[in-house]
């Protein structure tokens, strides 16, 4: 076998097997074989000897531009980087730039190659006086899925999309072969329990649990599968937080449906009682993090096989928008990138579930979600090289410690973990070697689905 650029070693986690001692062979930013033993020779090699091999994470849900002039693009997947995540899926609600035409998709694209330092993706969505005229553009344009909510978050920002309408952009996106992912809480019911909430004068930390119960969510989920089931259209939940959500998504793929669900690493690792209590409006997030008990009915869910991906939701609000006490006043959503992979990991363990979840979860299922499977999403040969490596380095996470993050708080703070990234390879490159993230502004690369080349 002839010399390669790159051999990584170590404990290759796969979907199907880990292998307890096998090596990643790397040619060109591309990875030409993965097998057993040591490996062959290479330019450059590294062994991790009893450190855990993985593919590169993709997560599936970041708002890197939430707020203006607060993390973009150079914060979010400096972030990733450190956490080894080789790719992100960006959401289109963009502070004052919501992401609804095939001009805007580009802009976004130009401006998020100019600094990001792992690869993306890109969500498209619509403004509903638009209607949907503008879908195939954006397909054009390379969004590698949409993004609609039935919950109105800002009229122009984040706006709902009411359900005759949302019914066509699912007919519209049917023949490009892509997602339609929506933000599941129904809105006259979150607005109805809300006001509720408010006239009672609850404002602690019981108050957004209160204002968003379970059949909100539920309401919503069904919608969103009846569109999919009637248009033909892959649907697909971007958050769910409750088990019977689960139920309803293996119903439908019961009955034919493409329907997909999405659990956010906070549902699997937060729970109302020991945190939402304790970090109030740093723990608010839609729809809510519920109880114990439904935390634990995701990981049954998971074990299932119920479970399509997991992502971070990111979002990092400057901490004057999480610090009010007044709970309902908070803005919504947490940072997650750097320790996506860790708290995976460490839930898996905890329940002696198999380490195959974690690539199954984080890269090969959003690798065909978001059709950039050709490419992306395995340690196989023929895909890019991303990797990463999760060594045993117990500890408590700390936000500010490594300074890779935009804001210094986290809802993670203080948990113990057993493992930690420490190295991150996209494309064959070292992007972070445990310390520091050392690819730069500009690495990462705009990812356009398979079918559109």
């Amino acid at each position: 076998m002839s010399d390669f650029d790159l051999v990584i070693a170590g404990r290759i986690v796969r979907t199907d097997r880990v292998v307890e001692r096998g090596f990643v062979a790397i040619r060109d930013g591309t990875i030409e074989h993965v097998g057993e033993g040591d490996g062959p020779a290479a330019r450059e090699r590294h062994d991790f000897g009893d450190a855990l091999v993985l593919p590169g994470a993709i997560d599936s849900q970041v708002h890197s531009c939430s707020q203006l002039g607060q993390e973009g693009f150079e914060w979010s997947t400096r972030s990733a980087a450190a956490g080894g995540v080789t790719t992100i899926v960006d959401m289109p609600y963009d502070d004052g730039n919501l992401i609804c035409t095939a001009e805007s998709v580009r802009r976004k694209a130009a401006e998020a190659g100019q600094t990001a330092r792992v690869d993306f993706a890109l969500y498209g969505t619509i403004r509903p006086e638009d209607g949907v005229q503008h879908v195939p553009d954006m397909v054009r344009a390379g969004v590698s899925a949409f993004k609609f909510s039935t919950f109105q978050t800002h009229p122009t920002r984040f706006p709902r999309i009411p359900t005759p309408l949302l019914h066509e952009a699912f007919a519209a996106i049917a023949p490009f072969g892509l997602v339609a992912g929506v933000h599941n809480e129904n809105d006259e019911c979150a607005r109805a329990f809300t006001r509720k909430v408010e006239a009672s004068g609850l404002r602690d930390y019981r108050a957004h649990g209160l204002s968003r119960p379970p059949i909100t969510e539920c309401l919503a989920i069904a919608e969103v599968y009846e569109l999919g089931c009637d248009t033909r259209c892959a649907a697909h939940v971007v958050h769910c937080s409750l088990g019977r959500g689960y139920e309803m998504a293996a119903a439908y793929r019961a009955q034919g449906v493409d329907a997909t669900i999405e659990a956010c690493i906070h549902y699997l690792t937060l729970s109302e009682e020991d945190d939402v209590a304790r970090l109030g409006g740093k723990a608010k997030i839609n729809p809510p993090i519920r109880c114990r008990a439904e935390r634990e009915a995701l990981w049954r869910h998971l074990a299932a096989g119920n479970v399509t991906v997991v992502s971070t939701d990111h979002v990092s609000w400057s901490e004057d928008r999480k610090t009010d006490p007044d709970m309902l006043r908070n803005a919504s959503g947490v940072p997650g990138l750097e320790v996506l992979y860790p708290l995976l990991v460490q839930g898996l363990l905890d329940r002696g579930l198999p380490l195959t979840w974690a690539p199954r979860l984080l890269a090969a299922n959003p690798a065909r979600l978001f059709r950039i499977g050709a490419r992306k999403g395995a340690l196989a040969a023929g895909r890019d090289a991303d990797v990463t490596v999760l060594a045993h380095r117990p500890g408590r996470y700390d936000p500010a410690a490594s300074g890779h993050n935009r804001v210094q708080w986290s809802p993670y703070e203080g948990i113990a973990l057993s493992h930690r990234p420490v190295a991150t390879f996209l494309r064959g490159q070292l992007a972070f070697d445990g310390t520091d993230v050392l690819a730069q502004p500009g690495t990462g690369s705009f990812l356009r689905p398979d079918a559109l080349g």
